[in-house]
């Protein structure tokens, strides 16, 4: 019998394109949890396949699934598209009563207790405002960790406090928006955490950005979503050599800075706070152990 009683009451908002190969296993693994969302939005953005039928079907078997179908604007937009289609389901919510959103993707797999291990973790650190569990590709012969810094959230599976979720504003509608949303939340005073618990692990069924026309193409646009961030020149160069070590190996960290600078070069628009791109700083140097080059001050999530 799954436990729905429980004072933690969650939402999903899943924004879905062409996920038919994928979907119903995310689903099954939504309707297998111990503690079980109060409402699931799957937003159909503009799917060409069988994603939208897919999509019904789980509402018609569970009332607190719906569905929002967008129309196709032609091809996937990641960044600002995806938090777009997030919306659209976010909108519908309404006067649902939830202490915690969860924006998650279509091409997920996890525990049946994953968001009941989640939400005791929060209950255990009232400062905790954002949280995700470690995320693992398949691979020939088993799986491989993404790397990710432990004070990150997985954009793949973004689970977040209402009053954090509220004190930060949401999510901006651009490349990098995972990240904004993040470090806007340590800057609000709240913690945030990614935990490494086989309880909490995620298979994500696709390497993250190869799903918009290549991985090389991916890691370009990731270049391109730091500089709009604001990273720093030396956390970029870092990170490209960090990210050397993945697929597609060597190539993907190179592409990833060559991103950055053609933006750069380009002079392509940048995220419109200061302050943010400031403490951004300061938290990148430091991670890098050159925080003395930064101007005095704490950095984002201190103190």
């Amino acid at each position: 019998m799954q436990k729905t009683d429980s004072p933690n009451r969650y939402v999903l908002i899943v924004p879905v394109r062409d996920e038919e190969d994928f979907l119903q296993n995310s689903l099954d693994c939504f309707v297998a949890q111990t503690i079980l969302p109060v409402r699931c939005v799957i937003v159909d953005d503009g799917s060409s396949d069988a994603t939208g039928a897919t999509a019904d079907r789980a509402a018609e078997n569970y009332d607190w699934i719906t569905v929002v179908h967008r129309a196709d604007r032609g091809e996937r937009k990641v960044g600002g598209g995806v938090v777009d289609a997030f919306y659209s389901g976010y909108d519908t919510l309404g006067d649902v009563e939830y202490d915690y959103v969860c924006k998650i993707d279509g091409d997920v797999t996890f525990g049946p207790t994953y968001f009941a291990l989640l939400m005791e973790k929060f209950d255990a650190d009232e400062r905790l405002g954002g949280a995700s569990g470690k995320v693992w590709n398949p691979v020939e012969g088993g799986l491989k960790e993404e790397r990710i810094n432990d004070e990150m959230v997985s954009g793949a599976l973004n689970f977040w406090r209402r009053q954090c979720w509220q004190d930060t504003g949401g999510y901006v509608r651009e490349v990098m928006w995972d990240g904004i949303m993040y470090h806007r939340a340590r800057m609000s005073n709240w913690k945030t955490h990614s935990f490494r618990d086989e309880g909490l692990n995620i298979i994500h069924h696709r390497l993250m950005g190869s799903s918009y026309k290549s991985i090389y193409h991916g890691r370009l646009r990731w270049g391109r979503g730091q500089w709009f961030m604001g990273a720093h020149p030396l956390y970029i160069i870092a990170s490209g050599v960090f990210r050397m070590q993945e697929r597609p190996y060597v190539i993907g960290g190179f592409l990833i800075v060559c991103g950055y600078i053609l933006a750069g070069l380009r002079r392509m628009p940048q995220y419109g706070d200061r302050e943010f791109r400031q403490s951004l700083h300061r938290w990148q140097l430091k991670r890098l152990g050159l925080g003395w080059l930064t101007a005095t001050g704490p950095s984002a999530g201190e103190g």
